[in-house]
This record gives structure tokens, sequence and C-alpha cells, in this order.
């Protein structure tokens, strides 16, 4: 039997190239392999303050990219969170199983709230609805970076806790690191990942980048000043992370790399990684632009809404059930 695989992006701000390396590229061989779902989480967007035009925009625009990065809707059912009400109802159940103690534990809670006078209770009670959206599909799998192990983690914790408690009826997800690429550094401080919130504009490469400026943030990019072109990322932190970028555009491995520009200096690495670069990411916008204008993008969220509620609200049902919400309808 066919495994499922469920993963969601957030609707917030255009893409960049470490939210490419480490996840979308992935995911259009995931779709053969898997019973696929992709979600464009935008009610987890609104834990924090968004502009309601933006918002909807960008929901549209990362449904587009998903298209144009690979995702085949005759494969995989591509949908946005909030067209579903599942998700809502079966996060509040979840609020409800899970403890005060394991929300103030999650380190992505306290890093978003720190320093700030309030913070919405939707941020608190944010790993619920997450593991809400993973649990309605019987989710096998999930694809993740570093920073959401925890939150998957208490997923499996509810998962069964649930099961025990009431009634076996949830899927124990399991987590799928990705590896090179995963995690993506700033250009200008390789020490830390790559972020599309970064005040310093010459750090992050975003997918709608105009090629002119993809070319200048490579060549500006942090490294060091011996010119040796080797992976050390703990003393080279910014070579480093222009290899690994480099490793995971290409499918080469970082050794041939390094053997590759034995010799010669950050000038014409940097050249030749831009090039590369900007061929793959103009391939994708070209993709993108086509359907992001298109009816053909609302034809794919229609048809993938209405598969993705028709398979959470039987789940959402055998939990309703299991819980005692409701009503048993007498046999007459």
């Amino acid at each position: 039997m066919t495994k499922t695989l469920f993963s969601g992006i957030q609707p917030s701000g255009t893409l960049t190239i470490g939210n490419y390396l480490g996840a979308m590229k992935h995911f259009p061989p995931l779709q053969d392999e898997y019973n696929s779902f992709f979600c464009i989480v935008d009610q987890h967007a609104i834990t924090v303050p968004q502009d309601r035009l933006k918002l909807r925009d960008q929901t549209r625009s990362l449904a587009a990219m998903y298209l144009a990065c690979g995702i085949d809707p005759e494969k995989s059912t591509l949908f946005i969170q909030s067209e579903v009400p599942a998700h809502a109802e079966l996060a509040w159940m979840l609020q409800c199983v899970a403890t005060v103690g394991e929300l103030e534990r999650m380190t992505q809670f306290k890093d978003k709230s720190e320093g700030k006078e309030s913070v919405t209770a939707g941020l608190f009670t944010y790993p619920p609805l997450m593991a809400a959206d993973i649990l309605l599909y019987g989710t096998d799998i999930v694809p993740v970076g570093d920073d959401q192990k925890q939150h998957l983690e208490l997923t499996r914790n509810l998962a069964e806790r649930f099961n025990k408690r009431y009634n076996d009826i949830f899927t124990v997800p399991d987590v799928k690191i990705q590896g090179v690429g995963a995690r993506v550094m700033s250009l200008q401080n390789p020490t830390k990942k790559m972020s599309k919130s970064d005040d310093n504009h010459k750090a992050t490469i975003f997918l709608l980048d105009e090629p002119k400026q993809i070319e200048k943030k490579i060549k500006s990019a942090v490294t060091d000043s011996e010119g040796i072109i080797e992976y050390d990322k703990e003393n080279k932190p910014g070579i480093s992370n222009l290899l690994n970028i480099y490793a995971s555009f290409t499918d080469q491995s970082i050794e041939d790399i390094v053997k590759s520009y034995e010799g010669k200096g950050y000038g014409d690495f940097k050249g030749d990684l831009a090039q590369i670069v900007k061929e793959r990411i103009t391939d994708i916008q070209e993709r993108y632009y086509n359907y992001y204008e298109s009816e053909e993008l609302d034809e794919v969220l229609d048809r993938g809404r209405d598969q993705a509620d028709f398979v959470a609200s039987k789940m959402l049902k055998k939990a309703k059930k299991a819980m005692g919400l409701g009503r048993v309808h007498l046999k007459r």
C-alpha cells in the first residue's frame, strides 16, 4: 500500500533558495513515491499580524511556485489550509489533548515571542494546528528541516496519546529530514540561516530575484582571505555555504566540486555558481508567471480543496466519534 506524505509551507513572503533547496526541490520525486498532500498553511501565517491583501497574494503566489517547482496536480493534492475546515476543528480537539507545559517548551514559540510585549494565543497553540494538518490525512512521512523536529515529535506524542485515550485512529507519522541543502546559510553572515526577513538584502537570494540581482548577491557573498576552495564549516563557513548551494543545485558531491576547482580562486567559483543558480531560477520563474495569472491555478486549487476536504472530513468524523462529540443518531 502506498504511504502518505504531507508537507505545509506558510505563505509569508517570497520564497528563498533556502526554501527551494531545503524543501521544494525534493517534492517532485517524492510525489512519485507517496500519496502526497502539499498544503499552503495560511492559518499558521495569521499567528502573527498579516496584511490581508498581501496574505491573499502570497497564498496565490506560493501555489503557483509549487507548480513551477514541479508539483503535478495529477499526482499530488495541492490545496489551501483555510479552505478545508477540518484543520481548525481538529486543532481545537488536539489542544484539549495537549498540555500547557508541552506548548511552553516549544523553542520556536520561545524564539518568536522573545522580547515582545504580547503575542497571540494562536502562536502558542500553533503546534496542535500543525499536528492536525498532518494527522487528518493518515500521514506516514513528513519531510521537514531540523527546526521543525520538535513540533513533529509533539505531533507523534499527541497522536499516540489520543489513540491510547480514545480510539486508535491516527497514524503516528515518521520524520524525513532532508540532507544536503536542507540548511542554506546567509550570504553575508554564513553562521546563521538564510532568512526571507533579513534586513540585509544582499544576504538572501529570492526565487523571484532578477538574474542580475542573483549574480551580484553571489559575487558579494562573504568568504575569507585564504582564497582556497575547500569545505570546512567551522573555519571557512562562507565558502562552505557556497559549496553546499553549488552541490544542491547540481546534485554533485562537494568532494567532486572541490576537486574541479583545484588551483582556481573564489572569483571563478562564484562566477560559475552565479550562472548555475541564474539558469535554474530563470526556468522556475518562467513557469511561475505562466501559472500565477492563469485560471488553471484556480482549477488546480479548487480540485485540491475538494480532494483534501473529502479525506480530512472522514478522519475528523472518526476523531469526533472517538471523543464523544456530537449526537448518536437513533436507529428507527
